[in-house]
């Protein structure tokens, strides 16, 4: 049975979820943040099988996350490298922790904490606007079409409802 996707749907959420795909993409994601680069320390760290690490491995350079650079000719091995697109997963990855230390962390606390090197404090991901600084919360949040949305969709009675347009 295939896989629907939703690379195409005019929703961020949608397409990153098409990206990962599953729960283990995330998790290699966040092996590569702890400086893992190799693939036997990948399936090591994340008990994962061969096959499928290499499909997510495949999968995120294919998608710009992560880059192959060869470390050994003989035979030829590589490290697996974040990109600029790569490291910029990290604030998903930390928004992540941080709900889940909210939520699913029990009474001993936070399994892994973020130490921020520029200020020196332990401290953990907060989504703010942009423009003045607040915190985000969807009570105070209208969601929009951008400039990105499919004009053939716009006029459709349902989306005019989802956005509130009529």
């Amino acid at each position: 049975m295939k896989r629907t996707s939703f690379a195409n749907w005019p929703c961020s959420i949608a397409r990153t979820m098409d990206l990962l795909g599953d729960w283990w993409t995330p998790l290699v994601l966040r092996e590569a943040f702890y400086g893992i680069r190799r693939f036997d320390e990948f399936q090591q760290a994340l008990g994962i099988a061969r096959n499928t690490l290499a499909d997510r491995l495949r999968r995120l350079v294919e998608e710009g996350l992560l880059e192959k650079q060869p470390y050994q000719r003989d035979p030829v091995r590589h490290d697996y490298v974040l990109t600029e697109k790569g490291k910029d997963f990290f604030g998903v990855l930390a928004a992540m922790t941080r709900w889940g230390d909210r939520w699913l962390a029990g009474e001993e606390g936070a399994p892994v904490v973020f130490h921020h090197r520029t200020c020196g404090h332990e401290t953990h991901a907060e989504v703010v606007c942009a423009q003045c600084g607040e915190p985000l919360r969807a009570a105070d949040t209208k969601i929009r079409m951008g400039p990105g949305y499919p004009e053939r969709l716009k006029q459709r009675p349902d989306i005019q409802r989802r956005f509130s347009v009529a």
